[in-house]
């Protein structure tokens, strides 16, 4: 962080660099000269910082069209962009300020505004991809994608959520992508309740590609999996969501501290998330479950959902209070670590019962607890 930063400022300071003198480029320059006025436009009226402004300039030249850009800001500000909001979203995408208004910019609103977005969520969309939702071909793709989130869930409520978490599914062609997909899954026997559940929770799983959906739904299947059960989808979308090296390094992770192929299924069967933490989370996990508790490879593949859970907001305050515990003589040697209570509990029921049933080392419990986890926080 440090290299880079010395880095760009011997760049901004060297003679031989275009952005040398920034003070002197900006000031001095004879107005007339359409990359000065469109440096200077980004900084005075867009808000952007003096550098990211002439990085701006080389995409678009605004002494052409400046009541076009006007008129821009003019309708950002209208829809409730703040000057900051602004900046980003010029930042990311300097075209927008040669766009037409009520031709490109109103219409993509205007179908962000009839799923019901809020209006921080609707913002925070335009923001985070430009790119994708300012252009003239979202008014193609996102009112077939809008109608067919409607026709498969069961509330709008449920629309909205899905496009919260995944606004980019509005770019797609619907039926290449998600309409197969669901169509395929309905010919597995999985229930319309279960496809309706995951596209709200996970819609990217739904838009991919047809056929990529198609051999990750086969081999699922081959693995012995109900499509009945919840876990059908979870397990498509995980092996969906990572290439064959992916999942082989996963494996070897495991079998590393002391899985079997055999046990790896079974914890996958039971819960597709544990192939979905990243190699680095799985292996400091494991580490510290064996390592630091002491616990045997055959009991933490009894609970995979082990891997989902944050280690260090989770696990390690958790097992802290247990070995505190522990050494105190409060829980007896061969009494078991209760996994349904010790970590399946939501933080303020897992304290309600730790604190409950040791009232006496109460005060102790909640320092160990509340110490670490302003730790994690930091």
């Amino acid at each position: 962080m440090l290299l880079h930063f010395i880095c760009r400022s011997r760049t901004i300071l060297n003679p031989a660099k275009p952005y040398i003198h920034l003070q002197s480029y900006l000031f001095t320059t004879k107005p007339s000269n359409p990359h000065s006025f469109t440096v200077s436009y980004l900084i005075t009226s867009c808000g952007l910082p003096p550098e990211s402004a002439i990085l701006a300039s080389k995409r678009l030249d605004l002494s052409k069209s400046p009541n076009t850009a006007d008129s821009v800001l003019a309708f950002l500000k209208n829809q409730g962009f703040t000057k900051s909001q602004i900046a980003k979203l010029i930042c990311k995408r300097p075209m927008v300020l040669l766009s037409d208004p009520n031709d490109t910019l109103l219409p993509n609103f205007k179908i962000l505004e009839s799923i019901g977005l809020p209006k921080p969520n609707l913002i925070a969309i335009v923001i985070t991809s430009p790119n994708d939702v300012l252009n003239k071909k979202f008014q193609e793709t996102a009112p077939p994608c809008v109608d067919f989130l409607k026709t498969v869930l069961k509330s709008d409520d449920e629309v909205i959520n899905a496009v919260k978490r995944y606004p980019l599914a509005l770019t797609y062609n619907k039926r290449v992508f998600a309409a197969e997909n669901v169509r395929m899954l309905r010919d597995a026997g999985v229930p319309n309740s279960t496809i309706q559940a995951m596209l709200t929770m996970q819609p990217r799983t739904y838009f991919r590609s047809a056929d990529r959906f198609r051999k990750a739904l086969k081999d699922v299947l081959d693995m012995g999996f109900d499509p009945s059960k919840t876990r059908f989808v979870w397990a498509i979308h995980a092996m969906r969501a990572m290439s064959k090296s992916t999942w082989d390094k996963k494996m070897e992770i495991y079998m590393k501290w002391g899985w079997t192929k055999d046990e790896i299924f079974i914890a996958f069967e039971k819960n597709p998330r544990c192939m979905m933490a990243s190699t680095d989370k799985i292996t400091r996990i494991l580490d510290f479950l064996v390592n630091t508790m002491g616990w045997r490879p055959s009991y933490i593949v009894q609970w995979p959902v082990l891997m989902s859970f944050s280690l260090e907001k989770r696990i390690i305050p958790r097992c802290l209070v247990y070995q505190r515990l522990r050494e105190k003589g409060v829980i007896k040697e061969n009494e078991d670590f209760y996994f349904s209570n010790w970590l399946m509990f939501s933080d303020a029921k897992f304290l309600e019962w730790v604190l409950k049933r040791h009232e006496e080392e109460a005060s102790e419990i909640l320092k160990v607890y509340q110490n670490h986890m302003k730790e994690a926080k930091m």
